[in-house]
């Protein structure tokens, strides 16, 4: 697959995705979706990686999913865009390699939950997360099953019924970012603790990933099956369609609680 929103390079036993669509603030379309789902199995495939490191272009992380692309979807239109993202989302865990993110900006909405999915995120002083489906009628309940596994219950809870932005210091306390550095040390600091973290065995990196994520909670095909047909279901309503227009106009929105 030729990459056109997305690069992907490997340096030794390091991997390096970069989301690079700044122009459109590294919003998950569907074009994107396939290319890091084909990096990711590449990735995976690529015995002399030990670990990957997912970054983004520009000055932010990634502001979620492509609004205009959902505009006027149906219901099974719909399902197979978040099907495709939840499949996308599952292979950060599924992969062998220990994945970082490296955040710096913002991180939105489906952006904060592919950090969320992230084994590890290091974050800039500067960087913000935040759920904020709820402002435009659309509930962040993929991205919830990101932040539930992530953090506490009720610090997702609050994330997810406030839509309100989460420092990088704030996202560190509740557990959703394991280190804040300053900016101009983000891709170092990163870069860093991969390195330490590729010093171990490819083989018990593996074990160990694995391991841990196959005795945390439920499995997390169980919530996604539930949460993309949830969302999908969403995003039928009236308001979600009216939120989502009025997102891209730059408008107030006008609930109509249907």
């Amino acid at each position: 697959m030729t990459y056109t929103q997305i690069l992907f390079s490997g340096n030794g036993p390091i991997g390096v995705i970069t989301l690079n669509n700044p122009g459109k603030i590294n919003a998950l379309s569907q074009t994107m979706i396939a290319e890091l789902s084909d990096a990711l199995e590449r990735a995976a495939g690529d015995e002399s990686l030990r670990v990957l490191i997912l970054r983004a272009a520009g000055a932010h992380f990634c502001a979620g999913h492509d609004l205009s692309e959902m505009v006027g979807r149906g219901m099974r239109e719909s399902a197979e865009i978040f099907d495709r993202c939840s499949r996308m989302m599952l292979k950060l865990h599924e992969i062998p390699q220990p994945v970082i993110a490296q955040v710096q900006g913002i991180a939105t909405a489906a952006g904060c939950q592919l950090a969320a999915w992230c084994d590890l995120v290091v974050a800039e002083e500067g960087a913000r997360f935040a759920t904020p489906g709820v402002k435009i009628g659309l509930f962040c309940t993929t991205p919830m099953t990101a932040l539930t596994r992530a953090i506490g219950r009720k610090a997702a809870m609050e994330m997810l019924l406030t839509g309100r932005y989460y420092s990088a210091t704030e996202a560190q306390a509740i557990g959703l970012v394991n280190r804040v550095v300053p900016l101009e040390r983000l891709e170092l600091e990163t870069e860093s603790m991969a390195a330490q973290i590729a010093e171990a065995s490819r083989l018990v990196l593996a074990i160990g990933k694995q391991g841990f994520y196959a005795q945390v909670d439920q499995p997390d095909e169980k919530a996604l099956q539930f949460a993309k047909h949830t969302i999908a279901l969403n995003l039928q309503a009236e308001d979600a369609q009216a939120g989502i227009r009025a997102f891209i106009d730059k408008k107030k929105p006008v609930w109509k609680n249907r």
